[in-house]
């Protein structure tokens, strides 16, 4: 069997994606992927998604150059979440978020509401054009 056939896709032709940074263990991000992206992260070595709002391929670091290289790639016990073990790069710390954060987990919980945990460490204006 292929192996792209042993995942749960959904009704949509996705899985969900999560970005755990290799080094730290961080989880840096969660997006989706249709079956062209895992492939192409497969065989690029480098995270490649597919963005719901644009209706294309996401080449992750294509416009911030902030590009993920992919150590592993695990599959859930479910078959239908994958997780991939990356380094992030393109600025040190690395930046997932578009928000030019680390993490887009940057928003804890505490005392009834979300607060800001982790520093922007780049302007999003300027990584952006």
């Amino acid at each position: 069997m292929n192996w792209l056939d042993q995942v749960k896709w959904d009704a949509q032709g996705l899985v969900p994606v999560i970005a755990q940074e290799a080094s730290s263990g961080d989880v840096l991000m969660f997006a989706w992927m249709n079956r062209e992206a895992l492939q192409k992260t497969a065989e690029l070595g480098r995270a490649v998604y597919f963005s719901r709002s644009r209706g294309k391929l996401w080449f992750k670091g294509e416009e911030s150059g902030h590009v993920q290289t992919v150590h592993e790639m695990r599959l859930d016990c479910d078959h239908d979440v994958v997780l991939l073990k990356v380094t992030q790069q393109g600025h040190t710390p690395g930046i997932a978020c578009h928000t030019g954060r680390h993490s887009c987990f940057f928003q804890r919980y505490q005392d009834g509401a979300w607060h800001t945990a982790e520093p922007v460490l780049k302007d999003p204006q300027t990584i952006y054009k």
